[in-house]
């Protein structure tokens, strides 16, 4: 079974390394301080350079230069376009005309194309008032550790009884090419991810351990191994993410119990066994001070028993230790016999 979950995972990763075969361009634009100058100071000489063509302040006034000077102002407008501020922690997936233009990953205020257009499939869509779907959010793609919050959710246990587990993964997007253009949605896609595993990887293990044989071997169980059933799930998880550009950092199980329809009847089962090994060890312990009893009256000579009042005294030490009402004494002050 976990070779079949191995195999199913090298494929989801082969399909998603054959969908993408665009390697990371990292870009190094130029400063945006300094064209955000030129384009300002640009703006100013166009229309400097318009205002006197068209009054005619030198004693002339050609079209050639107008139109020089309005297409001068167009582009410096244009320019404005390409000015683009990347925050610390954070990358700038970018297209031009429909094609892979670069990957912005330093910080600070930057001047590339203005055609190129940054894109980001995992902005929120909302309906506008006339009922057409609006992204909203930042075109940026953040490189900071996210959380997300598994939902609750029902499944089987490796014996069949229901469960309800809960976990949150904490993550990050490692390549921002691959999270951009590998999946639809990366957050979709790691939030679907995360419900698969954390049932595939549930079903493998026992909630609790009875230890109805008494044998005294602990098995690996949801409730008594959590923190190796988490690394468990990073692992695959991981395995399913890294053709996404995700990396994941830790998976921790938040909620685990009992479904409601066995949950009563699991905690009976519970108590059940509870008592049953604390008697054992009530009972480990009687017998052991029965011995030592018996053992230190025959030493020092304090009486002589034969088999039989070995058998009583015995008996009567028993229920003395074993019971769960204090016992009643009784002086007999005729002879043993």
């Amino acid at each position: 079974m976990e070779g079949n979950n191995m195999g199913n995972n090298q494929n989801n990763n082969q399909a998603l390394n054959m969908s993408i075969n665009i390697r990371e361009k990292v870009l190094n634009p130029a400063p945006g301080f300094l064209m955000l100058f030129v384009n300002i100071f640009g703006i100013i000489a166009c229309l400097i350079l318009f205002g006197v063509s068209v009054t005619g302040f030198f004693g002339y006034a050609t079209p050639v230069v107008v139109f020089l000077a309005i297409l001068l102002f167009i582009m410096f407008c244009i320019f404005f376009g390409g000015l683009k501020t990347i925050k610390p922690n954070e990358a700038m997936v970018l297209t031009l005309f429909g094609k892979y233009y670069g990957t912005m990953k330093k910080a600070g205020f930057f001047f590339i194309n203005p055609f190129a257009q940054a894109f980001n499939p995992a902005r929120s869509i909302v309906m506008n008032a006339q009922g057409q779907a609006t992204s909203i959010g930042p075109r940026s793609i953040s490189l900071k550790v996210n959380t997300l919050e598994n939902q609750k959710q029902k499944v089987n246990d490796i014996l069949g009884n229901p469960i309800i587990i809960g976990a949150v993964v904490i993550w990050k997007v490692k390549d921002p090419t691959l999270a951009v253009f590998a999946v639809e949605n990366y957050r979709n896609y790691l939030s679907i991810q995360c419900d698969s595993t954390i049932r595939n990887i549930a079903r493998l293990y026992p909630y609790d351990d009875m230890d109805e044989d008494g044998d005294g071997v602990v098995e690996k169980t949801l409730r008594s191994s959590s923190q190796e059933v988490a690394d468990r799930m990073k692992e695959e998880l991981q395995q399913r993410a890294v053709g996404a550009g995700l990396e994941i950092l830790e998976v921790r199980i938040t909620h685990l119990a009992y479904s409601e329809e066995i949950a009563a009847a699991m905690l009976q089962r519970q108590q059940a066994v509870a008592i049953i090994a604390a008697r054992r060890k009530i009972v480990e312990g009687a017998v052991s001070m029965v011995e030592m009893a018996i053992d230190q009256l025959s030493e020092k000579d304090v009486v002589t028993l034969d088999n039989e009042r070995k058998a009583q005294m015995v008996s009567n030490l028993m229920v003395v230790l074993c019971g769960n009402k204090e016992a009643q004494p009784i002086v007999n002050s005729g002879s043993i016999y």
